[in-house]
C-alpha cells in the first residue's frame, strides 16, 4: 500500500507560480511511478504530468509543456510540481498519482492523494 499526502494548492493570480508537493509513505519512495492530475469544475480528470522512478523520465501534457515541472526528491519521499505562467484555465483540484508498474507500463494509476486546490484568479 502506499499513502499519498498531497499539498501546496493556493489562490494565485494570473502569471503567477505555486509549487505543489505530494509526500509518500507505505513503499520505498524510489520503486513509485509518480504523476500529477487535474481535475476542474465539470470537467473529467485529466494527466497533467508523470515521472519514474528514477527522476530521469519525464512526461507532460500539451497544455501544461514548457510551465509546469514535475520532479521528486527520493530521500525526501516526496514528488514536486512547479508551476509557472499560471492560467485561470489552470484552476482545478490536483492529486497526486502513485503506481508500482514500471514508467513505460503504467496506464492506470492505483493510488492517489486527496487532491488540493489550485485557483488562477485573472
Amino acid at each position: 500500500q502506499v499513502q499519498l499526502a498531497d499539498s501546496g494548492g493556493a489562490l494565485v493570480q494570473a502569471g503567477g507560480s505555486l509549487r505543489l508537493s505530494c509526500a509518500a509513505s507505505g513503499r520505498a519512495f524510489s520503486t513509485i511511478t509518480m504523476a500529477w492530475f487535474r481535475q476542474a469544475p465539470g470537467k473529467e480528470r485529466e494527466f497533467v504530468a508523470s515521472i519514474s522512478r528514477s527522476g530521469i523520465k519525464t512526461n507532460y501534457a500539451e497544455s501544461v509543456k514548457g510551465r509546469f515541472t514535475i520532479t521528486r526528491d527520493n530521500a525526501k519521499n516526496t514528488m514536486y510540481l512547479q508551476m509557472n505562467s499560471l492560467k485561470p484555465e489552470d484552476t482545478a483540484v490536483y492529486y497526486c498519482a502513485a503506481d508500482l508498474k514500471l514508467f513505460s507500463a503504467v496506464t492506470n494509476y492505483d493510488y492517489w492523494g486527496q487532491g488540493t486546490q489550485v485557483t488562477v484568479s485573472s
